[in-house]
């Protein structure tokens, strides 16, 4: 087979766009962690801006107050990057037909999986990988091999949105 062929297959919009994102978010994690010293992950958000509401000790470690602020910066950046690249390459913000019960369920399942795994998918594979921790290796591949049988499993129920 010619590989030009497969990577046409794989990706037929181009690759530019992936590169490029792929390029921001190496940057990105750099420069968290050469800023602040902390493993930039999204799954730690919940239980620092907690801190500001609470008097719970769990919530205000110190680790949690010091990246509090740049971690809400960090998932707002987040969530702006997704709508402009909605506005500026799709007809518009995202949309779903997926049910908002359905969403809300998969939301805590995260949820209670990053909290089982001790972080998600963007501390373990972005910065844990890429320094080689065998524990985020681990998870990297349990995450990958989950989302695999999760999704067979929905197919073959015939669940649709």
């Amino acid at each position: 087979m010619d590989p030009l062929v497969f990577v046409a297959d794989l990706f037929p919009n181009g690759v530019t766009r992936y590169v490029l994102g792929g390029l921001l978010i190496g940057i990105g994690v750099t420069a968290i962690y050469l800023g602040t010293g902390i493993i930039a992950g999204a799954s730690t958000f919940l239980e620092t801006t907690l801190s500001y509401a609470s008097d719970l000790p769990r919530f205000n470690r110190a680790t949690y107050l010091a990246s509090r602020d740049w971690r809400i910066a960090f998932v707002l950046g987040i969530v702006a990057g997704g709508a402009v690249y909605a506005l500026v390459f799709q007809d518009g913000i995202w949309v779903t037909d997926v049910q908002p019960w359905r969403l809300a369920v998969g939301g805590v399942l995260v949820g209670v999986g990053t909290r089982l795994g001790k972080g998600c998918t963007s501390g373990h594979g972005i910065c844990g990988v890429g320094s080689v921790s065998n524990t985020s290796l681990v998870n990297v591949v349990t995450f990958v091999a989950f989302a695999i049988g999760t999704a067979l499993l929905v197919q073959a129920a015939g669940v649709s949105p």
